[in-house]
């Protein structure tokens, strides 16, 4: 058994090494993993045949599909859907196209040659079970669990749908063949016909009452249309007759057989469409093959270990292609499983024996091994057939035939009835030729492809069906490659016709049938080679000259001889002058007796034609006579012929020359040479020259023809060019002349262009005038509309002028009666300020003065001897810097305090003035910041004149006291740690009342800020009196650089004066020590 990974291969050969199958039928197991590395297989999953049987699709888990064709021992991947299917259907109308039911509910169709989908069918809404086709291929029902949808092949479009109740399941839906009934199988055991065409119900099948209920899960049908075979759930099969819609036999299985998976029957050539090999398929994975009539079970594939799942049996019955439970496929020879296939259905003599007859109808049968065992179950009685012993004779052993046949009795039966049943006579016929069946023989024969002489043979003899053409081609190749005669043999093609389109289906037997005709009827015809067999003529006129010597002599009249009225009978084998029935019943009759039966129906043909040919005169009469059909009773002509095998004498009779019958022999055909060599291989060898001259012919033809199209076409390339020259020039002049015509009405149309332009510029220069004119109007009425504009807005600007410069004044007039409040209130906070920095000081004075005399009352202990004196110049000094201190600080004051009220009365003058004359405020306003920094800068002249004075008498008294301290040094150390204590402790509070003083509102800095600021902003209100034009945005924007200036003088001002009092308390508080 041969094992062929396919793996990730598109094509290849399904088997490696031709051989015959085994004992187990295994032609080959194909098997598909994912990868060279893994070793993980890829399940098949469901395998369909094609109409011809010789080719079959697979599917498997990954959605990819295979074509396997075992005739030529190729696969191929056709498509790749992406995903699992579950349904295939092979046997459309247009035999490349295939469909596909998909895991996603929906159904495709692809062409398997451009690999290209067809057509995408969706409606499902569960998973598709089947697909069925009907026998014309244009027509297609898919079934699912809740439904079952009609579709046409030719558009690819839904016809009808049938819908279910929820309770009732569908089970499957599918054609019968042949017919245009559609059978329905429900989950409820229920069956109904349908006119596919109109949908109209035909029947239903009962439902069997009596027994458990099998569950119906699968079915098949036979090829004639005419059983219905059904399974399911338990080990019994129903066989339905759908003619009379009865129950016909129910097969009760083996015990172990609990479930039926899969039924389907196994056609053969020979039964007519009445199938009669059930193949059944359990829960055990075995699929067993019985006999629906005799219940015998002829053999079984499959086993517990290597179970099947699913499989699908070839409409010839050729091969079986089963799906394994390990996911290979697995291709059976159904002709090497067992040799009862081959053998009769039932002998045809049956033996009468007594019985009583059983109540009831006997219809269960059980399936045994062997045939007319008798099976008793729930009282009935079980049909049963015995078969008739055969007893022959030690003579009759001579004319027994392989399969259980007996010649005499085949004989017996022709000679009652004329002919064979036509159910049975390709089985008949292959017993009484001893047919060898040389698989491997016929193998090498065909393999040596076709033969030289038959390459072009469609055009000798064209045949309208391509399959026959072919069929014919293989079957003569194999002829002429068996013996070089047969392809020299003008007339072989005419002989074999007949056999190849009964055999079309089956090369084997239909060699082996021309070829064992050819050794046994046609003996001694190759001896006069090429010319017809004149030995054989002769013995069919000596035949004829002995019965009808009136006929002959006729025929020697007319100048026709038996190679005229004998050779066409017998080249063609009466293929021409005889129906197909006819030919059928008069080969029944050549078969089944000598081999001078063929030379005797010859003569006898002739004979039972003799009143049409005694009229015949002309030779073309006679030759049209033979080579067409005839009104002639083939039963009157087959009695004629045993009459003439009865009554011929001895001498003349054609079985003395002619050998017995000769089977082929087995293993190997034998060997064909009664011919003359000589001429056949002269004739091969001038058929070989003649191949290569009419070779040689053709190159030097095709040469001659290629420098012939090479002189043509350049003839007719310098026609084309002269030509073409010629068309130029005519097209030349002619351009010409169409140049001049269109030159001058050119010049035309330039005149009259020319006119129209004046006649335009007359009229876009009146047109200008106008708009100019219009133009002028426009816009002196703008202007007038400006103008009026203007003269509004001016009113509007003077009247708004005038509310704010009343405004202003108002505002003028509220300040300066806000600058007078806080005049008189800066007055009094001045003076308070003064009195309270008075207070200050002479408190602070005190203090010193207090703490000096403590740090004297110290010194006047140690120093004695100069108390008087010292402390007389002490005191005088101390008074004279106090009251001077005292006078400098008072006329300090009193200098700033009359500064301070002049500057007011100045100012108040100034705005009195700025009020009365507004125009000259600005230039006030410069000479009033002039003088205020010329008598700020006098002041601080004073100041620091007078500051030098007071350290110059620092400096004095410091010389004055230096002898001193020089005497005290070791008291002053203490008291200087102390005075620095003091010292900074005075410093933090003078620097805080500072602080406070210039963050004071009223101070006289304050006070001076503002009425700074509020002289600059009546300056600036006053310019905004004179000018009308004035932006309030720039007046702002000055009005702020300004008051940053002022702030920036304020800030540097007290920056001075703090620095100017602290010069002045560090110096009073030296003069304090001092004294």
């Amino acid at each position: 058994m041969q094992v062929t990974d396919i793996g990730s291969r598109e094509d290849g050969k399904i088997w490696h090494r031709k051989s015959v199958s085994s004992k187990y039928g295994v032609l080959a197991t194909v098997t598909r993993n994912a990868s060279a590395r893994q070793t993980k297989t890829v399940r098949f999953l469901q395998v369909a045949f094609d109409t011809t049987g010789e080719s079959f699709l697979a599917g498997d888990h990954h959605g990819n599909i295979y074509v396997f064709d075992i005739s030529r021992n190729r696969f191929k991947l056709v498509q790749k859907t992406g995903q699992a299917c579950t349904a295939l259907a092979f046997n459309l109308r247009r035999t490349t196209e295939f469909l596909v039911a998909l895991a996603d509910y929906s159904i495709k169709c692809f062409d398997k040659d451009t690999r290209q989908p067809v057509s995408w069918m969706r409606g499902h809404e569960g998973a598709i079970s089947s697909l069925s086709i009907h026998s014309s291929g244009s027509y297609a029902i898919s079934t699912s669990s809740d439904t079952a949808q009609l579709w046409n092949l030719d558009t690819f479009k839904r016809k009808r749908k049938l819908n279910v109740r929820q309770s009732v399941g569908i089970q499957k839906v599918f054609f019968l063949p042949h017919s245009n009934t559609i059978l329905s199988c429900f989950s409820d055991d229920s069956i109904f016909a349908w006119e596919s065409d109109t949908l109209f119900c035909k029947y239903e099948l009962p439902v069997p009452q009596d027994g458990p209920r099998i569950h119906y899960r699968t079915f098949a049908v036979t090829q004639d249309g005419k059983t219905l075979a059904a399974a399911g759930r338990s080990n019994l099969v129903h066989l339905w007759c759908l003619d009379s819609r009865q129950l016909l036999r129910v097969i009760q299985m083996p015990p172990k057989v609990k479930t039926v998976r899969f039924v389907d029957f196994l056609p053969d050539s020979f039964d007519g469409g009445s199938n009669q090999i059930l193949g059944v398929l359990s829960q055990d994975g075995i699929l067993r093959f019985i006999n629906i009539q005799s219940c015998k079970q002829f053999f079984e594939i499959g086993s517990h270990e290597d179970a099947i799942t699913l499989a699908a049996i070839c409409p010839k019955g050729h091969h079986i292609v089963a799906v394994m439970d390990s996911g290979a496929l697995r291709i059976y020879d159904v002709r090497s499983l067992t040799p009862e296939i081959s053998k009769p259905p039932q002998p045809l003599l049956k033996r009468v024996t007594k019985g009583k007859s059983s109540e009831g109808s006997c219809l269960k049968r059980k399936v045994y091994a062997g045939a007319g065992q008798h099976v008793k179950t729930s009282g009935r009685r079980i049909q049963s057939k015995v078969l008739l012993s055969a007893v022959f004779t030690l003579d009759d052993k001579e004319n027994d035939l392989p399969n259980g046949l007996n010649k005499k009795r085949l004989q017996a039966l022709l000679r009652a009835f004329g002919e064979y049943p036509a159910k049975y006579r390709m089985f008949i016929w292959r017993s009484l030729l001893h047919l060898s069946e040389n698989h491997a023989a016929f193998s090498s024969l065909t393999d040596k492809g076709l033969h030289s002489a038959y390459v072009c043979l469609q055009e000798h003899y064209p045949i309208k069906s391509h399959k026959l053409q072919r069929g014919l081609q293989r079957v003569l190749s194999a002829l002429a490659h068996w013996a070089a005669v047969f392809g020299e043999t003008d007339y072989l093609p005419l002989l074999a016709f007949p056999f190849v389109k009964l055999f079309q289906n089956n090369p084997l037997i239909c060699f082996e049938v021309v070829a064992t005709v050819i050794v046994n009827w046609c003996q001694h015809w190759f001896e006069y080679f090429p010319n017809p067999p004149l030995n054989v003529l002769n013995l069919a006129e000596n035949v004829l000259a002995h019965h009808d010597k009136e006929l002959l002599q006729h025929f020697v009249a007319c100048g026709v001889t038996s190679q005229l009225y004998a050779w066409p009978l017998l080249e063609t084998l009466f293929s021409e002058v005889l129906m197909t029935e006819e030919w059928l019943k008069l080969f029944d009759n050549v078969f089944s007796n000598h081999p001078s039966f063929l030379l005797m129906a010859v003569v006898a043909y002739v004979t039972c034609c003799r009143a049409p040919l005694l009229l015949c005169t002309d030779k073309k009469d006679f030759e049209y006579f033979f080579h067409h059909q005839n009104s002639l009773d083939i039963s009157a002509m087959l009695k004629e012929t045993y009459r003439l095998m009865d009554s011929t004498p001895a001498d003349i009779q054609p079985s003395a020359v002619l050998s017995d019958f000769e089977p082929l022999t087995q293993g190997q055909y034998p060997i064909f040479n009664k011919y003359p060599t000589f001429i056949v291989e002269y004739q091969s060898q001038e058929r070989e020259r003649i191949r290569q001259q009419e070779v040689e012919y053709l190159r030097e033809r095709q040469e001659v023809q290629e420098l012939h199209a090479e002189a043509v076409r350049q003839q007719a390339e310098f026609e084309a060019w002269y030509k073409q020259q010629e068309l130029l020039l005519q097209g030349e002049e002619q351009r010409r002349r169409i140049l001049q015509e269109e030159e001058r009405k050119l010049a035309q149309q330039r005149a009259r262009l020319a006119a129209m332009k004046r006649e335009l510029k007359v009229k876009e220069l009146s047109l200008v005038d106008s708009s100019r004119r219009r133009f002028l109007k426009h816009q002196q009425d703008q202007r007038r509309i400006q103008l009026k504009r203007l003269d509004d807005e001016i009113q509007g600007k003077m009247a708004l002028l005038d509310q704010e410069t009343a405004a202003t004044v108002q505002g003028i007039e509220v300040r300066q009666m806000e600058l007078d409040a806080q005049r008189q209130m800066f007055e009094q906070q001045l003076a308070k300020e003064q009195e309270r920095v008075s207070q200050t000081v002479r408190a602070e004075v005190d203090t010193r003065r207090c703490r000096a005399e403590i740090i004297d009352s110290t010194f006047q202990n140690l120093i004695q001897t100069d108390a008087d004196i010292s402390q007389k110049n002490k005191k005088m000094l101390e008074e004279s810097l106090a009251e001077v201190g005292q006078m400098e600080v008072d006329a300090d004051w009193q200098a700033e305090v009359n500064k301070r009220l002049e500057k007011a009365e100045r100012q108040e003058k100034q705005r009195e003035r700025l009020v009365n004359f507004s125009k000259q405020t600005h230039a006030k306003e410069e000479k009033v910041a002039q003088l205020m920094l010329e008598v700020q800068g006098k002041q601080w002249d004073d100041v620091v004149a007078k500051q030098a004075k007071l350290e110059e008498k620092r400096r004095v008294a410091t010389t004055v006291n230096a002898r001193q301290r020089s005497l005290i040094s070791q008291e002053t150390e203490e008291t200087e740690k102390h005075h620095g204590k003091l010292r900074k402790s005075l410093e933090d509070s003078l620097n805080q009342q500072m602080e406070k003083r210039l963050r004071s509102p009223c101070s006289s800095r304050g006070l001076l800020h503002k009425t700074q600021s509020e002289t600059t902003n009546i300056s600036l209100i006053s310019q905004s009196d004179d000018s009308i034009g004035f932006s309030l945005d720039r007046g702002r924007g000055e009005l702020d650089s300004k008051e940053r200036e002022l702030m920036q003088e304020i800030r540097e001002l007290r920056t001075k004066l703090a620095a100017r009092a602290t010069d002045f308390i560090s110096p009073s508080t030296s003069s304090v020590h001092s004294h």
